[in-house]
């Protein structure tokens, strides 16, 4: 029946023309997401059933269009970070991370945005926030001290970190599984950029708000007597967790020679680390167990990209981003230097306005689109790097730039500390250009 559903798509939009139907809903959808006024996952999956309903996608187009990787990647990973949150190894990292620069601030201010931007390398941003910020919240409280500089600064790393692997970014998870890219891959051509930024940001921080700061001999003896080992709540959990994830990042290192998904990965050590961590407990404990873990799961991102991913692709078989990419490539002349530093900035400006994640969904195709221009899918690898570092640092600059920056301001207001958009921005807009700018003259220097 779907076999020649395309020559019929007219008759079945009521005489709309697939070209603005699919526009229509896409643009629609993207403007009730930036307003924020109703939930993102509520939003993409009203626009996605759209697609369907006003006959633009079949339901096997529908199904085809989600990319299942992407959805076991982030599921898999959520539940690994789920469990491995029981045991209390985040709290040690910070406090440990505190005393070995002997409870100074400006020591404290950049430890602990190198702890946030490694953290972010290997689990989402979003997660490492949420541990890392309460107890910077109680490190600065006992050291009497504005805790605004310290995350604001850990915002800024979490997103700067992630751009260095695979699985660091949402944009990353994104171009990896649906370019075929690997964790090696990211690592290689992305970390040394992400190193170099992640210093100009320390130095930056330290000039801004570190060099000034002062606490009490009383105050810093106080944060110095903090038990870190006090902090871990199960030790074996600790190495259970621990074996788990050294384990699936080596099949992520692997996973090309394996020849297995980094999506079955993840799903594989969140399956391992359920099993070690339930083993032996009675049956009604185990259900509890394994409801907390999956309660854990932010649900509401998984189902934002479910609907997302149907949207674009109705976008997609409408035509619309073919469309975009022959216009991008008249705009840039078929010239991949100018079309990369188009993208990068683009993005970068972008997704400092909206959620980077549909933007990175919709340029993923658009990007694709162009191979033929410029000799095949081999020649588009500048490109994607183009877009993953202008979506990840375009991300720093605003509040509403990436979902680690509104998840800290919300810890923060609940916490009694101000966290105004104006006041961000001022700070944040300015270094977010400055980190586009270094990713400019890497990505040119390297590949254009």
């Amino acid at each position: 029946m779907h076999g020649n559903t395309d020559t019929h798509l007219p008759e079945v939009l009521f005489g709309l023309d697939p070209l603005w139907a699919a526009t229509g809903i896409l643009i629609a959808t993207y403007a009730v997401i930036i307003s924020e006024r109703v939930n993102r996952a509520i939003i993409a999956l009203l626009g996605a059933m759209l697609m369907i309903w006003l006959g633009l996608l079949t339901n096997e187009q529908a199904i085809e269009g989600v990319d299942f990787n992407t959805i076991a990647l982030l599921v898999g990973m959520m539940m690994i970070v789920a469990v491995t949150r029981k045991c209390g190894v985040f709290e040690y990292l910070a406090i440990w991370s505190a005393k070995k620069v002997k409870a100074s601030p400006a020591g404290i201010l950049a430890m602990l945005a190198i702890v946030t931007a490694v953290l972010s390398a290997f689990l989402d941003n979003v997660t490492t926030v949420l541990l890392v910020v309460p107890v910077t919240l109680i490190i600065t409280e006992e050291l009497k001290i504005d805790p605004y500089p310290f995350l604001f600064s850990q915002i800024l790393a979490s997103n700067i970190g992630g751009t260095a692997t695979l699985i660091g970014d949402p944009p990353n998870i994104l171009i990896g599984t649906q370019v075929d890219l690997t964790f090696n891959d990211f690592v290689i051509n992305l970390a040394p950029v992400v190193v170099i930024t992640l210093v100009f940001h320390v130095i930056a921080i330290h000039l801004l708000w570190g060099r000034s700061m002062r606490a009490t001999a009383e105050a810093r003896a106080r944060v110095m007597a903090f038990e870190e080992r006090r902090t871990i709540r199960d030790a074996g959990l600790l190495m259970k967790a621990l074996s788990v994830i050294a384990l699936v990042i080596v099949c992520f290192v692997l996973a090309r020679p394996l020849g297995i998904e980094p999506g079955a990965i993840a799903l594989s050590g969140a399956a391992v680390l359920l099993l070690l961590d339930n083993l032996g407990k009675p049956a009604e404990q185990q259900t509890e167990s394994v409801i907390h873990v999956f309660n854990e799961v932010e649900w509401i991102t998984i189902f934002f990209f479910v609907g997302l991913f149907i949207v674009i692709a109705g976008v997609e078989h409408a035509g619309v981003l073919s469309l975009f990419a022959n216009k991008l490539v008249e705009l840039t002349g078929g010239d991949l230097r100018v079309t990369g530093v188009s993208i990068l900035w683009a993005s970068a400006v972008l997704s400092a306005v909206v959620d980077n994640i549909p933007f990175v969904a919709t340029m993923i195709p658009l990007i694709k689109s162009m191979a033929p221009t410029f000799g095949g899918p081999e020649g588009l690898l500048p490109l994607w790097w183009a877009l993953s570092l202008g979506a990840c640092f375009g991300g720093n600059g605003t509040l509403v730039g990436a979902s680690a920056n509104l998840t800290v301001a919300g810890i923060a207001e609940r916490s009694g500390v101000r966290f105004p958009f104006v006041k961000f921005l001022k700070f944040a807009f300015p270094l977010m250009l400055a980190q586009v700018a270094i990713a400019n003259v890497y990505v040119l220097w390297r590949y254009l």
